[in-house]
């Protein structure tokens, strides 16, 4: 007999082709081969986070990853990548089967050339109106993320979106919860008001197959909710993206690198796209030293609130099994 978890899943672990409805976040430097394959292999949905990889670094790093997985996975490509559509055409010749666009509006064309392969197109709305926008341009599914999430964030919360969106458009496509989600009576919560699955970022960032430095691993498990904070904004006519990290010197180092790339623009030497760009390619380098290089003082430590939750490596496929049964028990609370 198919129990209510599953019934609640079914949408989504349909439309991704998984086992359950449990989406890795695509985390730069994270989210690679070792992750993605064993987040698939385990029943979940891994995405390869493309970052700022080359088309032939993509190219590898899809058939690594092939390699070691014959389950779905997917891959995050940035909208605002100089190289968008040759990464798009290195995944169609992969025959990838869910892009996700993340980092701003898809650009004109870039919905078209996925789905002229058959891919499925997932987009992130931060808010209802582009929501529906995003459905009108054909976008296949969505993602919704809430300020707790780590990395770039949106300014409204995971709570207040799922209640602003999930009513609105959850019978029109599948739609994806993501932000703060720890513990599997979130993902039970965000079911039942009607999302087709979540995404969990922070809860991986430890997991026994991920790559991140052991340094990197223990800041988590050090950490508490309040730890993890939100970058600020230094002048206003750079519209930073805010980051949620960990609290160290690479925290004050980036204050200084936005007056640094404030002043160029002020010099005219640089102009706002190049201003972005130099901002974005901080926050790559940043969190190379902290993921790779283990340096925790001084690179990013990109993690959610949901971080206090994070205590220990464990395998993925533990982590999935808890979660799944804390779901399960939360829906069977609920009905008794």
């Amino acid at each position: 007999m198919t129990d209510r978890l599953t019934s609640l899943m079914a949408r989504g672990t349909a439309f991704l082709g998984s086992e359950t409805a449990i989406i890795c976040g695509a985390m730069s430097w994270v989210s690679e081969r070792h992750l993605v394959s064993a987040v698939s292999n385990a029943g979940g949905f891994g995405l390869i986070a493309c970052g700022a990889m080359t088309p032939a670094l993509l190219d590898a790093e899809i058939a690594a990853t092939k390699a070691l997985t014959s389950k779905p996975f997917g891959v995050n490509l940035i909208t605002m990548h100089p190289q968008l559509f040759d990464l798009i055409d290195v995944c169609n010749a992969h025959d990838v089967s869910h892009i996700v666009l993340a980092g701003g509006l898809p650009p004109r064309g870039s919905i078209e050339a996925i789905k002229a392969n058959g891919a499925m197109v997932i987009c992130f709305a931060p808010a209802l109106a582009l929501a529906k926008k995003l459905h009108r341009s054909g976008v296949d599914a969505l993602v919704i993320e809430g300020m707790e999430a780590g990395g770039h964030i949106g300014p409204v919360a995971t709570g207040v979106l799922a209640q602003e969106i999930l009513p609105a458009m959850a019978r029109e496509l599948p739609v994806f919860v993501a932000g703060g989600i720890g513990h599997g009576e979130a993902i039970a919560a965000y079911l039942e008001m009607g999302a087709a699955g979540v995404q969990l970022g922070t809860r991986f960032a430890c997991a026994a197959e991920s790559i991140a430095h052991p340094n990197f691993k223990k800041a988590f498990f050090r950490a508490s909710a309040r730890d993890a904070v939100a970058s600020v904004q230094v002048d206003p006519r750079l519209p930073v993206i805010p980051v949620r990290a960990l609290k160290n010197a690479g925290t004050e180092a980036f204050t200084a690198k936005q007056r640094e790339v404030a002043a160029l623009l002020d010099a005219g030497q640089v102009d706002m796209g190049e201003a972005q760009l130099q901002i974005e390619h901080y926050w790559a380098g940043a969190l190379r030293r902290a993921v790779i290089d283990g340096d925790v003082e001084n690179g990013s430590l990109m993690a959610g609130q949901s971080v206090g939750m994070v205590t220990g490596e464990e395998p993925v496929a533990q982590i999935i099994a808890t979660l799944m049964s804390e779901a399960r028990a939360a829906l069977e609370r609920r009905a008794a």
